[in-house]
Protein backbone atom coordinates (compact mmCIF):
# COMPACT_ATOMS: atom_id res chain seq x y z
CA UNK A 1 0.00 0.00 0.00
CA UNK A 2 1.25 3.93 -0.93
CA UNK A 3 2.19 5.44 2.01
CA UNK A 4 2.17 8.89 0.64
CA UNK A 5 -0.95 9.09 -1.32
CA UNK A 6 -1.53 12.42 -2.64
CA UNK A 7 -5.02 13.87 -3.50
CA UNK A 8 -5.57 16.89 -5.32
CA UNK A 9 -8.65 18.91 -3.69
CA UNK A 10 -9.84 22.58 -4.00
CA UNK A 11 -9.83 22.57 -8.24
CA UNK A 12 -13.42 21.92 -8.33
CA UNK A 13 -12.76 18.54 -10.35
CA UNK A 14 -15.21 15.51 -9.71
CA UNK A 15 -13.46 12.63 -8.11
CA UNK A 16 -13.77 8.98 -9.34
CA UNK A 17 -13.54 7.01 -5.80
CA UNK A 18 -13.05 3.50 -5.55
CA UNK A 19 -13.68 2.04 -2.18
CA UNK A 20 -13.14 -1.96 -1.32
CA UNK A 21 -14.24 -4.36 1.38
CA UNK A 22 -12.19 -5.35 3.63
CA UNK A 23 -10.18 -8.44 2.25
CA UNK A 24 -12.34 -7.75 -1.34
CA UNK A 25 -15.51 -10.03 0.88
CA UNK A 26 -18.67 -9.57 -0.76
CA UNK A 27 -20.21 -7.65 2.34
CA UNK A 28 -22.56 -5.48 -0.26
CA UNK A 29 -23.33 -8.71 -1.42
CA UNK A 30 -27.28 -8.72 -1.05
CA UNK A 31 -29.66 -6.03 -2.24
CA UNK A 32 -30.34 -4.82 2.20
CA UNK A 33 -26.49 -4.23 2.21
CA UNK A 34 -26.37 -2.21 -1.06
CA UNK A 35 -29.46 -0.23 -0.45
CA UNK A 36 -28.26 0.50 3.34
CA UNK A 37 -25.06 2.33 1.51
CA UNK A 38 -27.25 3.92 -0.84
CA UNK A 39 -29.27 5.74 2.07
CA UNK A 40 -26.33 6.46 3.63
CA UNK A 41 -24.38 7.93 1.38
CA UNK A 42 -27.32 10.11 0.06
CA UNK A 43 -27.49 10.78 3.93
CA UNK A 44 -23.85 11.76 3.84
CA UNK A 45 -24.32 13.77 0.53
CA UNK A 46 -27.06 16.33 1.93
CA UNK A 47 -25.03 17.06 5.40
CA UNK A 48 -21.69 17.72 2.94
CA UNK A 49 -23.68 19.52 0.44
CA UNK A 50 -21.67 17.66 -2.64
CA UNK A 51 -22.87 16.35 -6.12
CA UNK A 52 -23.35 13.14 -6.72
CA UNK A 53 -22.13 12.50 -10.88
CA UNK A 54 -22.61 9.28 -10.73
CA UNK A 55 -22.29 5.65 -8.60
CA UNK A 56 -22.19 1.72 -8.81
CA UNK A 57 -22.79 -0.45 -5.51
CA UNK A 58 -21.25 -3.58 -6.49
CA UNK A 59 -20.82 -6.88 -4.12
CA UNK A 60 -17.36 -6.05 -2.26
CA UNK A 61 -16.60 -2.65 -3.83
CA UNK A 62 -18.55 0.66 -4.84
CA UNK A 63 -17.40 3.61 -7.58
CA UNK A 64 -18.58 7.01 -6.79
CA UNK A 65 -18.46 10.46 -9.60
CA UNK A 66 -18.87 13.22 -7.11
CA UNK A 67 -18.03 17.04 -6.46
CA UNK A 68 -15.99 18.23 -3.55
CA UNK A 69 -18.02 19.23 -0.76
CA UNK A 70 -18.69 22.38 0.10
CA UNK A 71 -17.20 22.66 3.45
CA UNK A 72 -14.85 19.55 3.64
CA UNK A 73 -13.26 17.26 1.37
CA UNK A 74 -13.84 14.31 -0.34
CA UNK A 75 -11.84 12.13 2.42
CA UNK A 76 -14.35 14.00 4.92
CA UNK A 77 -17.02 12.38 2.76
CA UNK A 78 -15.80 8.79 2.30
CA UNK A 79 -14.64 8.84 6.35
CA UNK A 80 -18.10 9.63 7.19
CA UNK A 81 -19.91 7.07 4.21
CA UNK A 82 -17.52 4.26 5.77
CA UNK A 83 -18.06 5.00 9.47
CA UNK A 84 -22.09 5.30 9.05
CA UNK A 85 -22.07 1.99 7.19
CA UNK A 86 -19.58 -0.04 9.14
CA UNK A 87 -21.56 1.05 12.71
CA UNK A 88 -24.94 0.12 11.06
CA UNK A 89 -24.07 -3.16 9.80
CA UNK A 90 -22.01 -3.94 12.63
CA UNK A 91 -24.96 -2.89 14.92
CA UNK A 92 -27.67 -5.22 13.06
CA UNK A 93 -25.12 -8.00 13.35
CA UNK A 94 -24.66 -7.68 17.10
CA UNK A 95 -28.46 -7.65 17.38
CA UNK A 96 -29.01 -10.71 14.89
CA UNK A 97 -26.28 -13.23 17.35
CA UNK A 98 -27.96 -15.64 19.22
CA UNK A 99 -26.47 -15.80 22.61
CA UNK A 100 -25.93 -19.16 22.01
CA UNK A 101 -23.49 -19.08 19.49
CA UNK A 102 -21.08 -17.57 20.98
CA UNK A 103 -18.37 -19.62 19.63
CA UNK A 104 -19.39 -17.80 16.48
CA UNK A 105 -18.25 -14.31 17.30
CA UNK A 106 -14.67 -14.53 16.13
CA UNK A 107 -16.50 -15.35 12.14
CA UNK A 108 -18.85 -11.91 12.30
CA UNK A 109 -17.21 -9.62 10.43
CA UNK A 110 -15.40 -7.20 12.24
CA UNK A 111 -14.09 -4.87 9.75
CA UNK A 112 -16.14 -3.72 6.78
CA UNK A 113 -14.19 -1.58 4.79
CA UNK A 114 -10.32 -1.56 3.57
CA UNK A 115 -8.24 1.10 4.72
CA UNK A 116 -7.96 4.61 2.57
CA UNK A 117 -9.47 4.52 -1.14
CA UNK A 118 -8.27 5.22 -4.59
CA UNK A 119 -9.35 9.06 -5.93
CA UNK A 120 -8.73 10.07 -9.14
CA UNK A 121 -9.60 13.79 -10.27
CA UNK A 122 -12.08 14.22 -12.88
CA UNK A 123 -11.38 17.66 -15.05
CA UNK A 124 -12.74 16.58 -18.77
CA UNK A 125 -15.96 16.19 -20.29
CA UNK A 126 -14.65 13.24 -22.22
CA UNK A 127 -12.95 11.81 -19.04
CA UNK A 128 -16.52 12.04 -16.96
CA UNK A 129 -18.16 10.06 -19.54
CA UNK A 130 -15.65 7.37 -19.43
CA UNK A 131 -16.24 7.47 -15.65
CA UNK A 132 -19.63 6.88 -15.92
CA UNK A 133 -19.82 4.38 -18.34
CA UNK A 134 -17.13 2.12 -16.55
CA UNK A 135 -19.54 2.78 -13.73
CA UNK A 136 -22.73 1.71 -15.31
CA UNK A 137 -21.35 -0.77 -17.31
CA UNK A 138 -19.29 -2.35 -14.31
CA UNK A 139 -21.98 -5.26 -13.33
CA UNK A 140 -22.45 -6.50 -16.86
CA UNK A 141 -18.92 -6.72 -16.80
CA UNK A 142 -18.88 -9.06 -14.26
CA UNK A 143 -22.06 -11.23 -15.33
CA UNK A 144 -24.33 -9.91 -12.63
CA UNK A 145 -26.78 -8.76 -15.12
CA UNK A 146 -26.99 -8.42 -18.91
CA UNK A 147 -27.77 -4.89 -19.15
CA UNK A 148 -26.93 -1.91 -17.02
CA UNK A 149 -30.25 -0.98 -16.39
CA UNK A 150 -31.17 -4.13 -14.86
CA UNK A 151 -28.73 -3.17 -12.10
CA UNK A 152 -31.10 -1.55 -9.43
CA UNK A 153 -27.48 -0.40 -7.58
CA UNK A 154 -25.92 2.20 -10.05
CA UNK A 155 -26.92 5.70 -11.35
CA UNK A 156 -27.44 4.47 -14.53
CA UNK A 157 -31.50 4.32 -14.22
CA UNK A 158 -31.17 7.74 -13.37
CA UNK A 159 -29.66 8.88 -16.71
CA UNK A 160 -31.28 7.00 -19.07
CA UNK A 161 -34.61 6.30 -17.39
CA UNK A 162 -34.99 9.46 -15.22
CA UNK A 163 -35.75 7.88 -12.30
CA UNK A 164 -35.26 8.98 -8.66
CA UNK A 165 -32.95 6.36 -6.71
CA UNK A 166 -31.97 6.52 -3.24
CA UNK A 167 -29.61 8.69 -3.94
CA UNK A 168 -30.19 12.44 -5.62
CA UNK A 169 -27.98 12.56 -8.66
CA UNK A 170 -26.61 15.35 -10.54
CA UNK A 171 -28.26 17.94 -7.88
CA UNK A 172 -26.31 20.66 -9.08
CA UNK A 173 -28.24 23.48 -6.86
CA UNK A 174 -26.65 21.96 -3.55
CA UNK A 175 -23.47 23.55 -4.74
CA UNK A 176 -23.35 27.23 -3.65
CA UNK A 177 -20.89 29.82 -5.43
CA UNK A 178 -17.66 30.37 -3.69
CA UNK A 179 -16.39 34.02 -4.14
CA UNK A 180 -12.78 34.74 -4.20
CA UNK A 181 -11.62 37.78 -2.15
CA UNK A 182 -10.50 40.67 -4.63
CA UNK A 183 -6.19 40.00 -4.53
CA UNK A 184 -4.02 42.54 -3.41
Amino acid sequence: MRRNLERYYGAGDLHFITCSCYRRQPLLGTPRRRDLLLTVLEQVRRRYQFVVAGYVVMPEHIHLLISEPQEKTPSTVMQALKLGFARRVLAQERRQRNPAQAALIDRAPQHIWQKRFYDFNVWTEPKRVEKLRYMHHNPVKRGLVVSPELWRWSSYRSYFLGELGLVRVNEWEVLKMKIRPPAA
